[in-house]
């Protein structure tokens, strides 16, 4: 997996490309986020629309993004899912805990 980060207009934004299966790239991932929450970065945009596939170690490392967030009082988004990663986040239910979007512009 690729992966890039940048803040802008005090937002976390990831970008994320490949397969998210949780290996080194996930926990630098994690590093990323946990640094922004630091930061008191109160949003984060996970543009997942390069995403190929996520297994259930790349579900974690999401879902440890969301707490780490949600735990400072912030949010964290979904930008533009892939097909089957949409399909993915139905089966698992996470489309109910995560806010999907369809682009930056939506969080304020």
């Amino acid at each position: 997996m690729k992966y890039s980060s940048e803040i802008k207009n005090d937002i976390l934004i990831l970008h994320l490309e490949g397969d998210l299966i949780g290996e080194n790239d996930g926990a630098n991932v994690l590093q990323v986020a946990s640094s922004a929450v630091q930061q008191n970065i109160k949003s984060c945009i996970i543009d997942i629309s390069a995403l190929r596939y996520i297994n259930s170690s790349g579900i974690g490392v999401l879902i440890t993004i969301l707490t780490k967030f949600r735990n400072k009082g912030g949010e964290v988004y979904l930008l533009n899912p892939s097909e089957s990663v949409k399909k993915l986040l139905v089966i698992t239910k996470l489309n109910a805990i995560f806010q999907v979007i369809r682009s930056e512009d939506e969080v304020k």
